[in-house]
């Protein structure tokens, strides 16, 4: 499913060399609404929140972090609508 929205990160490999993963290819819009939700929710969800903190004290990039939490959202978006059940925070 991150594939399709391009948040599957892709090698750039060749033999010995080791690229960088980047996303790339999929459904942009998809990705575009993602990335909006994930603004507003690295504000307002402490869930979301805490993830995308940890990433960035961690040391990744802000985008890296950001990307890596819509992977998430789509995780658990994908589960949601597979077990039918609205959002717990757990």
């Amino acid at each position: 499913m991150t594939a399709l929205c391009a948040l599957a990160p892709l090698n750039r490999d060749s033999g010995t060399m080791l690229g960088k993963r980047r996303i790339r290819g999929g459904r942009s819009p998809i990705r575009t609404v993602l990335y909006m939700a994930m603004m507003s929710a690295i504000q307002h969800n402490p869930v979301m929140k805490r993830f995308y903190q940890s990433l960035v004290n961690a040391g990744k990039h802000k985008k890296v972090a950001l990307t890596a939490c819509m992977r998430k959202m789509m995780t658990i978006l994908n589960a949601m609508v597979r077990d039918d059940c609205l959002w717990q925070e757990a």
